[in-house]
């Protein structure tokens, strides 16, 4: 049996004193900033004003689980003693588009699932509330969640979920999950929500981008495997890694070590199939030689391998990388080509 989701109201004009009740027992992250410069940032009783929901950061809130660099363990060389690091305390994450939590959902299964727990990342994530806030407008034109099977109001891994009423004044805060639920007594308890009453949410607008999406994607794609359309493709790509440090689902690393004196430590830090080293092997032989191989395996994984793997493609329809990228590549084009070009 489904438990009833919660549902309250609260005003914009609270928004301040609704993230100051939770810093007492929670790190909270929110977007900050403006435009370009807009990125997901620990708020403090100092800054809490600066939050900024009108838009949608460039850069993804996934380094939060799947930090750009991190120390998996340290060594004592000396002693031969490792050490992990600690994870403690209750973090938040405030703001987070539809998508982007979407994003954290395909990372779960990425790290958590088919019998593999990558240890750190089940840490974070269990001590993550994620507080999901539904698109009023469509942010970018490239933005194409609803036709990757997401949308602008999805729940999809919201412990919370905020929709804009009618009027603009105020959210319709839908408590989701147990996670959820605790937000909701703190607010209960510091006086931000009420009961909802008549007020409605706004109508979730949809994207002006719409990708056909063929059926059996990744079959078709598999298919079209050593197609030439693949090298036409490539040719304009200039393998900046643009698109997977943007992207809020690309989770390559890569583990090295590094020793100080009497102490070494193991450490993972992000890394893109789209550069030439990165499938390079210790002999210097390549399997993916040219940007072509590195391009098809790029798109291959968002659309066809992870889908074959957990039963769900990897791109959320965010549509980061068309946006940003040098080159103009454009994944919506690959999603509906697929592979019958």
């Amino acid at each position: 049996m489904t438990e009833k989701t919660e549902t309250k109201l609260i005003k914009k004009t609270a928004l301040h004193d609704a993230l100051s009740a939770l810093l007492a027992d929670y790190t909270v992250y929110a977007p900050t900033g403006e435009a370009e410069r807009q990125a997901f940032t620990r708020l403090n009783a100092e800054n809490l004003d600066a939050a900024n929901l009108t838009g949608t950061p460039d850069i993804s809130p996934k380094e939060l689980l799947f930090p750009r660099s991190e120390t998996l363990y340290g060594i004592d060389i000396s002693t031969g003693e490792a050490t992990a690091p600690l994870f403690e305390g209750q973090t938040i994450l405030f703001g987070v588009r539809p998508c982007d939590a979407h994003g954290i959902g395909n990372l779960d299964s990425a790290f958590l699932e088919k019998g593999y727990v990558d240890e750190a990342y089940a840490k974070r994530r269990e001590s993550l509330t994620i507080i999901t806030l539904a698109c009023a407008t469509i942010p970018h034109p490239t933005c194409f969640c609803d036709s990757m099977g997401g949308g602008p109001a999805d729940t999809e891994c919201a412990d919370i979920l905020l929709q804009e009423t009618k009027d603009n004044e105020s959210w319709i805060a839908s408590f989701i999950t147990e996670k959820g639920k605790t937000i909701e007594n703190i607010w209960q308890a510091a006086g931000i929500i009420a009961a909802p009453g008549k007020a409605a949410a706004a109508t979730p607008p949809v994207c002006d981008l719409k990708v056909d999406k063929p059926k059996e994607l990744s079959t078709k794609l598999l298919a079209a495997f050593e197609d030439p359309a693949w090298a036409r493709f490539s040719e304009a790509c200039i393998g900046c890694g643009t698109c997977a440090y943007i992207c809020p689902t690309c989770y390559c690393f890569d583990i090295d070590t590094e020793r100080h004196k009497d102490s070494a430590m193991e450490f993972r830090c992000w890394d893109c199939c789209m550069f030439s080293d990165y499938s390079r092997m210790a002999g210097g032989h390549n399997p993916r030689p040219t940007k072509k191989e590195r391009l098809r395996n790029r798109y291959l994984h968002k659309l066809a391998y992870f889908d074959e793997r957990y039963g769900k493609t990897l791109c959320v329809g965010c549509g980061r990388c068309i946006l940003k990228c040098p080159a103009h590549l454009d994944i919506a084009s690959i999603i509906e080509w697929g592979g019958t070009l």
